[in-house]
């Protein structure tokens, strides 16, 4: 089978490598996936560049968190999915409810689990979940990270957006446009922004009510308050320190920034202005199992299809990290196996 690498030592994309393998087989407790799409993230440019928690990757190892496929074979004691069965793999391979937790267990697509940009993968049952029903194999191996991101962003913690809510999100990346998506299915007013009036058409089709190009506005957290009445409910926080204090001008009275923030490395932190308005800051490290049947479901329900913008080749991985990290991006990158 074919297996993409991430070089031992890696600190360049040019480390990206594709083999043939062995197919693996499920022990006890396994399941064998036979991947059919993979998404890539933020976080899987950087491990190759040895910019990850950890550092540069020490031993060979497949990329890429989120895939989906169907599973082909069982172990032992198999009981929750059987042959035939559509799944994606699970961000934590341990945390299954609750809290986030010492225990969560191992992350995919980085040492020492296994990741998804291969022909077949084998993962315990208890990490993979059934996929939407509505969803095709590219859109859900969309979820795993930022789906499941945006949900847990937007839906769970001491509060949930409702109808009648104001949310607002960050450029138009996969979190940011699946947030989107999700925040109007709850019924909530959504103010986007981007530096781009193109990708701002775009999201007002989507459904967006309000859009601010932050180059033109370069105090959008202010424009965005205004906007929502005197501040906003919910941010979605993807941009980090570059754009912390305009998420939090833009913040309302007990309101929360859901911070997933990677993007940028420096600016203003300083959180004294959540006091004067009894906001709260709550960190977004992706999520369990049960958050991503909450999202599958949620999806089913109300038709939701994640924004794919552009699907590559098996062959074509190195492209399509490259066109990931593209100023074009809008949405989500597919890979197709």
């Amino acid at each position: 089978m074919r297996q993409w690498l991430i070089s031992a030592g890696s600190t360049s994309l040019d480390d990206l490598k594709l083999v043939d393998t062995a197919e693996p087989r499920p022990g006890a407790g396994e399941v064998a996936v036979r991947v059919r799409a993979c998404s890539l993230n933020y976080r899987d440019q950087i491990i190759p560049l040895g910019f990850y928690m950890g550092g540069v990757v020490q031993q060979d190892t497949v990329p890429l968190s989120d895939g989906a496929g169907e599973v082909v074979a069982v172990g032992e004691g198999v009981t929750s999915v059987a042959v035939g069965n559509r799944v994606a793999g699970i961000f934590f391979q341990d945390w299954m409810e609750g809290l986030p937790n010492p225990g969560m267990g191992v992350a995919l697509g980085a040492p020492p689990a296994p990741g998804m940009l291969q022909d077949m993968v084998v993962l315990p049952e208890r990490g993979v979940v059934k996929l939407a029903e509505t969803l095709d194999f590219a859109q859900a191996a969309c979820l795993p990270c930022a789906g499941v991101t945006a949900w847990n962003a937007l839906m769970e913690g001491p509060r949930p957006v409702k109808a009648g809510d104001t949310v607002l999100v960050l450029g138009t990346g996969g979190v940011s446009l699946l947030a989107l998506q999700i925040a109007k299915a709850a019924g909530a007013t959504v103010i986007a922004t981007s530096s781009s009036d193109e990708k701002l058409e775009r999201v007002k089709a989507m459904g967006a009510d309000h859009v601010i190009n932050y180059r033109t506005t370069p105090e959008w957290g202010a424009e965005a308050a205004r906007l929502a009445g005197g501040g906003v409910d919910k941010v979605v926080e993807v941009g980090g320190a570059g754009t912390l204090k305009q998420s939090i001008a833009a913040v309302g009275f007990a309101g929360e920034i859901a911070l997933i923030g990677v993007l940028t490395r420096e600016g203003d932190t300083n959180p004294h202005g959540l006091m004067f308005k009894g906001a709260s800051i709550r960190g977004i490290f992706v999520g369990s199992k049960g958050m991503a049947q909450r999202l599958n479901a949620f999806i089913d329900t109300h038709e939701i299809k994640p924004v794919v913008d552009r699907s590559f080749a098996m062959e074509e991985a190195r492209e399509a990290y490259a066109y990931q990290s593209s100023a074009g991006l809008f949405g989500k990158v597919a890979i197709t196996l």
